[in-house]
């Protein structure tokens, strides 16, 4: 098949496509057809603005020599220079920094709420194998208010 009768066959389930989907459109109920339209609407929009970008791309490339199209998509690496990379290093640093105090003082808070745990529970009046004991919520139920310390409530 020769690429002339490619592009024919193309053409004409294209043809009968679009002829189907004409059909079709008729007969669908008013608000979709609404929304459609919208969507169509929508589309256009999104592919004018898309057009108009990029002959202004083409136009700053022509006019500015490319370095204007740079300029305005955005700083590249040759508009920070020496100082803005220092400055750049400098700053990801002294992040870095800051999260590794940061996650040391959480491990020293949590070491310190771990030890109040370990030390309350080792001064206790009861032995630390109560707490596993499946019959030991039932002894503090049913142990008088007066008898049981509040922390066991």
């Amino acid at each position: 098949m020769t690429t002339s009768n490619l592009a024919a066959l193309q053409n004409r389930i294209g043809l009968r496509i679009a002829a189907r989907l004409t059909q079709g459109a008729q007969t669908l109920p008013h608000d979709i057809s609404e929304r459609l339209r919208a969507a169509r609407m929508q589309a256009l929009a999104r592919q004018k603005q898309a057009a108009t970008a990029a002959e202004l791309r083409a136009a700053s490339a022509i006019w500015g020599g490319g370095s204007g199209a740079t300029a305005t998509a955005g700083l590249g690496d040759e508009a920070l220079g020496l100082w803005g990379r220092l400055a750049s290093a400098a700053l990801m640093l002294a992040m870095a920094v800051t999260l590794v105090m940061v996650i040391g003082w959480q491990d020293d808070n949590r070491m310190a709420e771990l030890a109040e745990i370990d030390s309350a529970l080792l001064t206790d009046d009861l032995p630390p194998i109560a707490y596993t004991d499946a019959g030991f919520m039932e002894y503090l139920r049913l142990t008088a208010p007066s008898e049981t310390p509040a922390q066991y409530q």
